[in-house]
């Protein structure tokens, strides 16, 4: 049963502009993530990435943000939600000033690692404070699918801004500009999030009391973030190393052999990174189970639609940000229709819904797919998948809190987040691979035609991954189990 009376005793007095806070980290994470998209041929062109390295600098991220998530969400809870989210911000902060003045692919990489970590520590402090401030219900829902529109706004809207300050003041904007909004968050943080208790003290009874007792999982989070890393590199670099080279091979295997110490060590462990009481949680496991297949699935729809305008249909970052405004709007919009579905017909139909809508937009986007045809007939494709993401985004988080003591939301939410993050690296990797086959010693024309012919391939992939999403749902949450 969720201890609520601590979430009452600890929420700000203002609460709605805490929320406005809390919405803001959303969007910087989100944005962070997505920025980079639109700004990739500049980066790639200036600082001589090969084709296949390029996609580190979006995975670097991705595999810092999932691997230490676990650990970000325990810090979360040990040393107080506020510290947590300050701290990330500041690492936020530095972190982007020197990725834009990185001057070789080694540096930025690091720093995408570097941002990707200061995710990590932010994403479940932002979650656990609006899991410990707003009661689990209608209250908590309302409040996600705010957090969640403007997660959406910022998955979305970055590749806005992206294509808008690389076209302006070139790709180095796009990491100097998180200095500023990181810098924002931070003057507001102090006086509109409550401060967390001294170091030691308990906050609460029971396993809220206990949690302060608790000691991190350091190995668990190195085994966990190596052996997440090993294997998204053997699905980066299989194309270009060979499947079957050593290189490869040794990857992979190191990289089993690591997770399963992880498990070896959750399993002994007197505090686990990922307790394996918290498996009883039917609700949690299930957001596990769809944020996977949400990040391998709808997740590469920011990747493929900017290889298809900016590689196909040649845009610039400007129009390829622009071409990103429809898809904002309607990812939005399904932000808040997931918060009266879930009311209204449960869990299970809203995730189900978003999936098979997103699903729909995919495989309508792989039938309009041309090289000569314009933006404007993939645009319906484009608005049904953003729609669907929207409410699939916003439904996950919630069902990944609910049933949650207020002490543990910083490792739920990180429990779902590594799976989110890690779908989502994996799924990167495997649309790149699936785009670029074929594309060998091409140029102009012959080029533009094999990588649409790539790009709906990757796009009936995607949609059949989020199919079977809504199979692992049906399975998860059971038949007509409501929440």
């Amino acid at each position: 049963m969720t201890d609520t009376s601590t979430s009452a005793s600890r929420r700000p007095r203002r609460a709605g502009p805490a929320l406005a806070l809390l919405a803001f980290a959303q969007f910087i994470i989100a944005a962070d993530y997505n920025i980079v998209y639109v700004a990739l041929p500049e980066i790639g062109r200036e600082l001589d990435f090969s084709g296949q390295a390029l996609q580190w600098v979006v995975s670097a991220y991705a595999v810092a943000f999932g691997g230490f998530m676990l650990l970000g969400g325990r810090a979360a809870d040990l040393l107080g939600r506020r510290r947590v989210f300050v701290s990330a911000l500041v690492l936020y902060a530095v972190s982007s000033l020197a990725g834009g003045l990185a001057e070789s692919p080694g540096p930025l990489i690091g720093v995408r690692a570097a941002q990707g970590l200061g995710a990590a520590l932010l994403f479940p402090a932002t979650l656990s404070l609006i899991g410990t401030t707003f009661a689990e219900g209608p209250e908590r829902n309302r409040a996600l699918a705010v957090w969640a529109a403007m997660g959406g706004g910022g998955l979305a809207g970055g590749a806005l801004l992206g294509g808008v300050l690389t076209d302006l003041f070139g790709w180095e904007s796009v990491f100097h500009v998180f200095v500023l909004l990181a810098g924002a968050a931070l003057l507001a943080a102090f006086p509109l999030l409550p401060a967390d208790l001294p170091a030691g003290r308990p906050f609460g009874a029971g396993r809220e009391a206990a949690a302060r007792e608790r000691r991190f999982d350091l190995p668990g989070a190195l085994t966990a973030t190596a052996g997440i890393t090993l294997l998204v590199l053997v699905l980066a670099q299989g194309p270009e190393w060979g499947w079957t080279s050593s290189p490869v091979l040794a990857a992979f295997g190191l990289g089993l052999a690591l997770l399963a110490v992880f498990a070896v060590i959750e399993a002994r462990s007197r505090d686990p990174l990922m307790p394996p009481r918290m498996f009883a949680n039917r609700s949690l496991v299930a957001a596990m189970a769809i944020t996977a297949v949400f990040g391998a699935g709808l997740g590469a729809q920011y990747y493929l639609l900017t290889v298809y305008l900016q590689d196909v249909l040649g845009y610039d970052p400007l129009r390829t940000g622009l071409a990103y405004l429809p898809l904002t709007l309607l990812n939005i919009a399904g932000t808040k229709v997931a918060e009266r579905l879930i009311t209204r017909a449960g869990m299970r139909a809203a995730l189900s819904t978003g999936l098979l809508t997103g699903a729909a937009g995919m495989v309508l986007l792989a039938l309009t797919l041309s090289p000569y045809a314009p933006f404007a007939a993939v645009l319906p494709g484009v608005m049904v998948t953003g729609f669907g993401m929207g409410v699939v985004w916003t439904s996950m988080w919630i069902a990944a809190g609910n049933g949650v003591a207020a002490g543990e939301q910083g490792v739920a939410s990180g429990m779902a987040s590594v799976t989110h993050q890690s779908g989502l690296a994996a799924g990167t990797a495997l649309m790149v691979f699936v785009v670029n086959t074929g594309t060998g010693g091409l140029d102009g024309d012959a080029l533009r035609r094999e990588l649409t012919g790539g790009l709906s391939a990757a796009y009936y992939l995607a949609a059949g991954v989020s199919v079977l999403g809504v199979l692992v749902t049906g399975v998860a949450l059971g038949r007509g189990r409501r929440r």
